[in-house]
């Protein structure tokens, strides 16, 4: 019998207990108050329980209807859930936004965009990998990610569109206890031959092979930027980094700027771009959050 239970019986068991009566429960669903009793009965028949006592002018909930009242609000709740979602998901709504992050941009914009992110769109998962240069690109062409927000895309494949996000800033920076971090005034390019730099390595085959602010012969290779930094800190070569990551350390002096000569006097300054198939565009939730992540 009790896999003959309604979520339209649950529904009623929860308006009435809602409105404190039979009668006021048939007005908030529109029906008659002998169909919200005759739909209540058959609950109780079918589940073998007496829920509520009707010795009085008010039906009262007996103890076993209180323990089962919290099990019927879960249900109808999961069951709007459940209807509202898929109303969402019929509508466009993506089932998971899915983006990778260049490993340059700023994680406070992202971070931002996140928090405003889980109210808007409570029931869209959210999956965030990070990459850098072309490794960027790759899960978007291959399908894994809806978008990626990238940084160098001077060799983007035909099939990807883009739209800019804004714009980082980057800096040459060494600890104070390295050579070119007790320099003064500006560092020809032909210098930087003798010192080690410390540049992020491609894991990917896209853009395997080109070098980007790369000016030293005298290379190592790091694939995490937070290492990267932990290097720079300790002395062990020097490097670019975005400004915003920096800039607490150049305020207390763990890392100095470098005025290279081969840098623009106005500054180094990394585009970012959303970036997703042109016949795969992302859907409302994902569009939302690039709108987020873009510069106002």
């Amino acid at each position: 019998m009790l896999d003959q239970l309604t979520l339209d019986q649950l529904r009623t068991f929860v308006a009435a207990v809602d409105t404190g009566s039979f009668s006021a429960a048939g007005r908030k669903l529109g029906r008659a108050q002998s169909l919200i009793s005759q739909s209540l009965a058959n609950l109780e028949s079918q589940s073998g329980i007496k829920l509520f006592d009707r010795s009085s002018r008010y039906p009262i909930l007996t103890e076993a209807g209180r323990v089962l009242l919290a099990h019927a609000r879960a249900t109808v709740a999961a069951a709007e859930t459940f209807k509202s979602h898929a109303k969402d998901l019929a509508g466009g709504l993506e089932p998971e936004v899915s983006i990778v992050l260049d490993v340059l941009f700023p994680i406070q914009v992202l971070t931002a965009a996140v928090v405003a992110f889980q109210p808007a769109f409570p029931r869209t998962p959210l999956r965030v990998q990070v990459e850098t240069l072309g490794a960027v690109i790759a899960p978007v062409l291959d399908g894994r990610c809806a978008f990626a927000v990238a940084g160098a895309t001077p060799l983007l494949p035909p099939e990807l569109a883009r739209e800019p996000l804004c714009q980082v800033e980057l800096v040459m920076v060494a600890s104070p206890a390295h050579p070119l971090g007790r320099r003064t005034g500006t560092i020809p390019t032909a210098d930087l031959a003798e010192h080690v730099q410390l540049v992020l390595t491609d894991r990917s085959e896209l853009t395997k092979g080109r070098e980007f602010g790369v000016f030293s012969p005298r290379t190592w290779r790091l694939a995490d930027l937070g290492a990267k930094h932990a290097f720079l800190r300790s002395g062990l070569g020097w490097g670019g980094m975005p400004l915003d990551v920096v800039a607490d350390d150049l305020a207390s002096g763990h890392l100095m700027r470098l005025d290279i000569a081969a840098v623009p006097k106005g500054g180094l300054f990394l585009p970012m771009w959303a970036v997703y198939p042109i016949e795969r565009p992302p859907g409302p939730a994902g569009r939302w959050l690039i709108t987020q992540l873009a510069s106002p």
